[in-house]
């Protein structure tokens, strides 16, 4: 499989101990199947953080996730992912809070961010979160390598 990174800043080795804390699904490198998506992202981090617009690709061996790496997967907005994003917004620790070496799921964007936000504080039912969820625009997917052994797995093509 192909994934793509966009950054404003090229860069040859990914490095762990400079990635973000409280992302999504935690501290690590994040990556889309969308070559568009990840110019997107690009486009923005140079818009706010100056820099030059890249569009880094990898390869990776998708027979590997639950074979030799510990892997989770969210195909949809559910309790499940919403809790797994709240935890994972709110540990601003650099050690993850879970043991996945990748993650996949949908990508909580801001309006997304405020539902799970409500949910998880008891202000809307998960039949409600759900139903709110289903009328989301664009829903886009993101993957998640949280660990150095799922890093030395993607080869920078």
């Amino acid at each position: 499989m192909i994934l793509y990174h966009g950054t404003n800043i090229d860069f040859e080795d990914i490095d762990l101990s400079k990635c973000k804390r409280g992302k999504d699904f935690g501290c690590g490198f994040y990556l889309s199947e969308s070559e568009q998506q990840a110019f997107e992202i690009a486009q923005n981090r140079v818009k706010f953080q100056g820099g030059e617009l890249v569009i880094q690709k990898y390869e990776f061996d998708d027979s590997l996730l639950n074979s030799h790496l510990l892997f989770q997967r969210f195909d949809s907005y559910t309790k499940e992912w919403a809790e797994f994003i709240y935890a994972n917004r709110n540990n601003f620790n650099r050690e993850n809070i879970h043991f996945y070496d990748v993650v996949y799921g949908p990508i909580a964007n801001d309006n997304v961010g405020l539902q799970v936000r409500n949910l998880i504080e008891h202000n809307i039912s998960l039949e409600v979160f759900l139903e709110r969820l289903k009328y989301m625009q664009g829903i886009t997917f993101q993957y998640f390598f949280g660990t150095e052994r799922a890093i030395q797995q993607l080869k920078r093509i």
